[in-house]
Order: C-alpha cells, then sequence, then structure tokens
C-alpha cells in the first residue's frame, strides 16, 4: 500500500511554530490549492488542506514562509475522527508533511530552496 500526496498551493496565514508537551516542534498550516477548472461564473475555486510540519520543516517554514507564498509540499495523508463541543461525529483530513519546497520566498528567488 503507498500513502503519498503532493500539492502546491498559498499559505493562508504566516506559520506559527509551536512546541508539544515532549518538546517537539510542529506547525499547523493551511494551503489553498486552486482547481484546475473554472466554475459555472468563470471564477477558479481553490480546496483549503490543513497541513502539519515537523521540527527542522516546521521551523524553516516559519522562518521564510508568509501568508500568500507559494509553497510544494510532499506527505501522507491522515484521517482520524473526533467529537465535536455538540457531541457529533466529526473527520478530519491533513497532510502530514515531510519535504517542503518554497516557491516564492526570499530564499526561493536566489535559487531553490527545499527542506525535508
Amino acid at each position: 500500500m503507498y500513502n503519498l500526496t503532493q500539492l502546491i498551493g498559498r499559505l493562508t496565514a504566516d506559520p506559527e511554530v509551536n512546541e508539544t508537551e515532549t518538546g517537539k516542534k510542529v506547525c499547523h498550516v493551511t494551503l489553498a490549492v486552486q482547481r484546475s477548472f473554472k466554475n459555472s461564473d468563470g471564477i477558479y475555486e481553490a480546496d483549503f488542506i490543513r497541513c502539519t510540519l515537523w521540527d527542522a520543516i516546521a521551523t524553516r517554514a516559519c522562518e521564510y514562509c508568509h501568508k500568500g507564498d507559494l509553497v510544494a509540499v510532499r506527505g501522507q495523508i491522515r484521517t482520524s475522527n473526533y467529537i465535536d463541543a455538540n457531541e457529533e461525529k466529526k473527520n478530519s483530513v491533513e497532510v502530514i508533511v515531510d519535504k517542503l519546497l518554497f516557491l516564492s520566498t526570499k530564499v526561493a528567488n536566489n535559487s531553490d530552496a527545499e527542506i525535508s
């Protein structure tokens, strides 16, 4: 079995790194990924995909990336279930990123910058 996804999209907010109780660095970002077709009004829609970055990738994303930057990510899709505040069962989907490529940051303007 194989679980791999690659996305190119724009960050919807500035990345912020947090630390877990065990001291690991983590960063949650959302990528706006434009669809390849226009809707009935002639507008491109986008999918908003949650991504989780760990350790060095999380740190570098926070150092070099900002809201609106174009990035490429590679990782695995993870799903989970939880009960919300209204006692309703919810599903969540996210990408656990193992590689990040800066496509429109100051670093990328000088050379391709890749973190894995």
